[in-house]
């Protein structure tokens, strides 16, 4: 899922000397939005849960901070800054990156495939644009194809990825590709899209020969409280890691998983 732009931030405060208010002990708490609940409370298990962060960290911090307190059960955070690493260094990003990587969360730079028509030196360059100005030490490789006949491409931008120290590759045609791809990358998300779609989906025998930790579903538009029925049918369809969102439309990744 490709992000849309973000608004410009020139004149936004500096998030880390952002002050944080108190609540009075005496004021009733309010009930918490949905999409502001701290992850903890979902209980995923260690490692399962893979989550596109794609909302500017100096436009919405909270998101982020829970993040790191949820950081025991993250496969990974994808990092997308502008459909890519952007043209220049932000360090609002970065910000935002240092304590999910100083408590072991792995950060995932995203690319954009385009389907396979990308040149390999271009994600490579991306990726070291990640590592170097955001510590990330993987890739997420979106918009992967999923024909046979795109796979030795595909291949090659996996390599040029590697070869720029993405210890971890993650690729999403989203749907399930030509059962070689199972043998490509260290994920292979085989379903991104709604919570209604989700539920029709038929899984292909083909992933049985597969372990579970090799595949993820990304599930967004997903009511309140299902959050644990998604996890479930996950690990039913064969998929160890997943991720389940409330939000839709256009970038429905701009909210940690809730419960």
């Amino acid at each position: 899922m490709r992000r849309p732009s973000v608004p410009a931030l020139d004149g936004l405060p500096d998030i880390g000397r952002r002050p944080v208010p108190r609540r009075p002990p005496q004021s009733p708490a309010p009930r918490t939005p949905a999409h502001r609940r701290p992850l903890a409370a979902v209980g995923p298990a260690p490692g399962s849960l893979l989550v596109p962060m794609y909302v500017h960290p100096a436009v919405d911090p909270q998101p982020w901070r829970q993040l790191v307190r949820a950081a025991p059960g993250l496969y990974g955070v994808v990092l997308n800054v502008a459909d890519g690493p952007g043209r220049a260094f932000d360090p609002a990003f970065a910000q935002a990156c240092e304590p999910l990587r100083a408590a072991g969360v792995r950060v995932l730079g995203y690319a954009d495939l385009a389907y396979g028509v990308r040149a390999s030196g271009d994600v490579g360059r991306d990726m070291r644009r990640y590592r170097e100005w955001y510590g990330a030490q993987g890739a997420f490789l979106d918009r992967a194809p999923s024909g046979a006949d795109r796979l030795p491409g595909t291949r090659a931008m996996i390599r040029a990825a590697r070869a720029e120290g993405a210890r971890t590759v993650v690729l999403n045609p989203g749907v399930h590709p030509d059962p070689d791809y199972a043998q490509a990358a260290d994920l292979l998300v085989t379903f991104e899209g709604t919570w209604q779609t989700y539920t029709q989906t038929p899984v292909p025998a083909w992933t049985r020969r597969h372990r579970a930790e090799r595949f993820c579903h990304l599930v967004y538009g997903v009511p309140e409280g299902l959050h644990d029925l998604v996890a479930r049918l996950a690990r039913q369809r064969g998929a160890g890691v997943h991720c389940a969102v409330p939000g839709d439309g256009r970038n429905p990744w701009v909210s940690v998983p809730t419960g």
